[in-house]
């Protein structure tokens, strides 16, 4: 059976090289007559598994030796509360920048456990656009400033990242590893891994070590990132399975030429479907403003909502998966990971040039 056309926002499509190498492997890891699911998280097998994945991870985003790496659980939902109970304390205020759904519920997760504050925010925009330094507030003496990097459901991306004096945290789950990052610009970098990084079931933090050592979380061990640090992310059983996978994709990464080699594709898919959108004449409308258009998650409406749904329906019929927009804004919105192809992007650009073709203005209104 031919690989769907995969465009799902998460959990994503994951190369097809590395679901050929796991099957292979299911069974039996290197011969051991048994799958990486079955074997002891303190065995020598899967010490190579925890280690390889680590160290690729650390190669491929040039992490510096400042900061430490951690796989642990919870998705990015977890690090909404976690971020917050370990730097936020008493008599100090956490600034957030909110640009869509999630940077929400992670500001309202912060809002439960300290003083927050919201330095600057597109909602009044409907989140299309990233917002200007010029519509910041004061933000000095902040414990963190919080930012996602990417916003999934309303197709926007930072493109340069903010300058402050204060610990800059971020949730990247949607676009680590698709460019190249200045990691010491960080303080925290979290990442829920099914979306470029592997299944879902581990989530990377890139933490900086002084400020970690720092940190702590009086009210749970198991929830304090030192914890974590010092027993090499091995406190607790880790999802084995799932780091195996974030080793295969990150051996994949390092085949594609590194996050160089994965920036110069991704925009280059992006660039069809966006191009598809901006010479449409009106006919497909992005969600996102100039300048803030995401290279992970491409948004659009049609201007009438009957055509919308023949558009998906028609869509689907040819073999595109995911393309339905988040269930809470509607529309349509293509998610473009790591892992899916190029070619499967020129065709959905195809589609779509063809299907406004087939429907000429005179069928539609705008409403």
């Amino acid at each position: 059976m031919a690989r769907a056309l995969n465009f799902s926002a998460g959990p994503a499509a994951l190369p097809l090289e590395v679901l050929e190498r796991a099957q292979r492997e299911f069974s039996s890891y290197q011969e051991s007559g048994m799958s990486i699911m079955e074997m002891s998280h303190r065995g020598k097998h899967y010490n190579r598994v925890h280690s390889e994945a680590k160290n690729r991870l650390k190669r491929l985003l040039e992490v510096p030796d400042t900061h430490d790496i951690l796989f642990l659980q919870g998705g990015a939902s977890l690090q909404f509360s976690m971020v917050p109970m370990n730097f936020l304390h008493e008599g100090q205020t956490a600034g957030y920048i909110v640009t869509g759904s999630w940077a929400e519920k992670a500001l309202k997760e912060a809002q439960k456990i300290g003083q927050t504050k919201v330095i600057a925010s597109s909602k009044e925009k409907q989140f299309r656009s990233i917002p200007l330094r010029t519509e910041w507030t004061a933000h000095e003496g902040l414990a963190y400033l919080h930012i996602t990097s990417n916003n999934t459901i309303y197709g926007t991306q930072w493109h340069e990242f903010p300058e402050t004096d204060a610990r800059l945290v971020a949730d990247m789950s949607s676009d680590i590893l698709s460019r190249p990052l200045d990691i010491g610009k960080f303080g925290l970098i979290y990442a829920g891994a099914q979306k470029n990084l592997g299944p879902s079931g581990v989530t990377v933090v890139i933490a900086n070590k002084e400020w970690l050592a720092a940190g702590s979380c009086p009210q749970s061990k198991f929830l304090d990132y030192n914890t974590h640090a010092e027993a090499d992310s091995l406190y607790n059983t880790p999802p084995t399975f799932a780091i195996y996978m974030l080793g295969l994709v990150l051996e994949w990464a390092e085949e594609q030429g590194g996050t160089r080699g994965l920036e110069k594709k991704n925009r280059e898919k992006a660039a069809a479907l966006y191009d598809s959108i901006e010479g449409s004449g009106g006919f497909y409308m992005p969600h996102a403003e100039k300048g803030s258009e995401s290279q992970m998650n491409v948004t659009f409406t049609l201007a009438d909502k009957d055509l919308e749904t023949d558009f998906l329906a028609k869509a689907a019929e040819q073999g595109f998966i995911g393309l339905n927009g988040h269930r809470s804004i509607g529309g349509c919105r293509a998610s473009i990971y790591n892992a899916v192809p190029l070619e499967a992007c020129e065709k959905l650009a195809g589609f779509m040039n063809a299907y406004r073709k087939n429907h000429p203005a005179s069928t539609f209104s705008f409403q």
